[in-house]
Parts: C-alpha cells; sequence; structure tokens
C-alpha cells in the first residue's frame, strides 16, 4: 500500500478573524471555526508528518482524523488560537507511537508457531520401532535388560547402575555391550 509522501503547505492559509461578540470570546478557547480551517489548511501536512512515523495510508489517516477529534474535544483548553496547528501535529505523533505500540505489543503477544509435527504416518512408524524395540528387549537376559533400562531408558551412569543392581561396575559393562549385540541382531533381522 502506497504511503504518502510529507508535503509543505503552500502558503499558510487565511484563517478568519477572530470575532469577539457576546456569545464567544477568545479567552475561553479556539472557535470550531478555526480548528476546522487550521485542518483544512494543513490536513495533508499533517497526513505528510503521520506518514513519517507510520507505514501505511490508512493508519495514517485513522491517526490524522483521530487528532482532530481529540483537538476539537480539548479545544477550550487551547488558549492561544495561533497554536491550534502545533496541538494538532503534537497529537498526530503521540497517535502515532501509540499505534507503533500497539503493532509491537501485538506482535510480541503473536503465539509462536507449533513445532513440525511428524505425520500420522511417522507416528505410526515410530510407535512399530518402538513396539519391536519393547519386543527385542522382553528377549534379552534378565540382567542384559536391567543394565539397559537403567542405562539408557533411565539416563544412569554405568556406577549407578553397578550400585542399583550389587554387581561390579566390569559386570555392568559386560552386560551392556552383549546386550546391545543382540538388540542389533534382533532388530536387523526384523528389517
Amino acid at each position: 500500500m502506497p504511503v504518502i509522501a510529507p508535503m509543505p503547505a503552500a502558503r499558510p492559509a487565511q484563517l478568519p478573524a477572530q470575532r469577539v461578540g457576546a456569545d464567544e470570546t477568545v479567552a475561553a478557547g479556539t472557535t470550531v471555526d478555526h480548528l476546522t480551517e487550521t485542518y483544512r489548511a494543513h490536513y495533508r501536512s499533517l497526513l505528510g508528518l503521520a506518514a513519517l512515523l507510520l507505514d501505511d495510508t490508512a493508519s495514517c489517516e485513522d491517526v490524522v482524523q483521530e487528532a482532530f477529534i481529540r483537538v476539537h474535544s480539548a479545544r477550550n483548553r487551547v488558549r492561544e488560537p495561533e497554536k491550534t496547528l502545533a496541538y494538532l501535529r503534537q497529537t498526530v505523533v503521540n497517535l502515532s507511537r501509540s499505534a507503533l505500540r500497539r503493532r509491537i505489543l501485538g506482535l510480541k503477544l503473536l503465539s509462536k508457531p507449533m513445532p513440525d509435527m511428524a505425520s500420522a504416518e511417522e507416528g505410526a512408524y515410530d510407535q512399530l520401532e518402538r513396539d519391536a524395540l519393547i519386543k527385542a528387549m522382553k528377549g534379552l537376559q534378565r540382567r542384559q535388560r536391567e543394565v539397559l533400562v537403567l542405562r539408557y531408558f533411565a539416563d544412569m551412569t554405568e556406577a549407578q547402575v553397578a550400585e542399583t543392581l550389587g554387581i561390579s561396575l566390569g559386570s555392568v559393562k559386560a552386560y551392556g555391550s552383549r546386550g546391545i549385540a543382540a538388540l542389533r541382531v534382533v532388530m536387523e533381522a526384523q528389517t
């Protein structure tokens, strides 16, 4: 979506002269007419200011219109009518910053993508391999099976396995190597 580039105002807008009458005073803030004329005269430059801070035209237009609405609702606080444009500019900058903060927060809160999941076929194949391994483990001698389960499934060291089973460290190594060799033979025969 194209972004509107900032365009300087061709010439300062001629603002209507302030009337001081019985029903309207300058001390009460900027008038609606003055605010409207300022907005019309500087709309493109305000849009350009927002374009420097934001990345899409729709957001820029929204920010500029929201700035006008906010300054309009607070026009009684603008004591000097010549500062109306400054109020509009500052409001555009603040609203642009807020929009960027909301975007960044939204990106941070997006859920992380799920890790690549295995397909149903891969899951079924893995289950078949596990079943074959369990069946092969059941065919081992009791001590070989105990050593392999404690060593590789319980993630114990050889010394911990020896202590748990009450056998020597050399026996753990011997039962482990014989058990792995027997598993290899059974698993290769199945493929």
